[in-house]
């Protein structure tokens, strides 16, 4: 059974899962982050078959994720590396990271701990927050549709998809 593609969807969470929510692709990604280059590491590393590896670090190539490049001028072996639009996923993978600490693990008994380089005190968890500095949650935010076109605000463009988001209110 072939799966429904969101990449042309009117919603930026059903393209992002579109590029990057395939099975193992997060992993691939937490690899990345960590340094891992070679397709031989990362097979080795995330434990998936070799197809499976080839067709996902395709689709981060071709999704601009990852770029593929030779490991010297010569070399018939590849390496992977994120990309600018790769690298500005960091926040994502350490916000799922957290949320996993958080509701998959017994309290304290994690496997890792993330600390900062240079001084070793732990990552802070990951905030929303405004442009202005304050702290948002769930009942404080608000979602604007803005016309595709003409760069207004349009409530009754894609509200099916944005209404999924319980609790939202969305403004003209």
């Amino acid at each position: 059974m072939q799966r429904k593609s969101w990449a042309d969807a009117n919603c930026p969470m059903a393209r992002s899962v579109d590029l990057i929510g395939e099975w193992g692709s997060l992993l691939i990604l937490r690899e990345a982050f960590g340094g891992v280059r070679r397709f031989d590491d990362f097979q080795k590393r995330i434990g998936i078959s070799r197809n499976l590896l080839t067709t996902r670090l395709k689709k981060l190539v071709d999704g601009g994720v990852l770029e593929r490049r030779p490991v010297h001028s010569d070399a018939k072996r590849h390496e992977y590396v994120l990309t600018e639009k790769g690298e500005d996923l960091f926040a994502t993978i350490i916000a799922l990271r957290q949320w996993g600490d958080r509701w998959l693990f017994p309290k304290g008994n994690y496997p890792a701990e993330l600390l900062d380089g240079r001084d070793q005190s732990p990552v802070a968890r990951i905030e929303v927050r405004s442009e202005r500095g304050r702290k948002l949650t769930l009942a404080n935010l608000t979602l604007r549709i803005i016309g595709r076109k003409t760069g207004r605000s349009n409530p009754a463009q894609s509200r099916g998809t944005y209404l999924m988001m319980k609790n939202v209110t969305i403004r003209k």
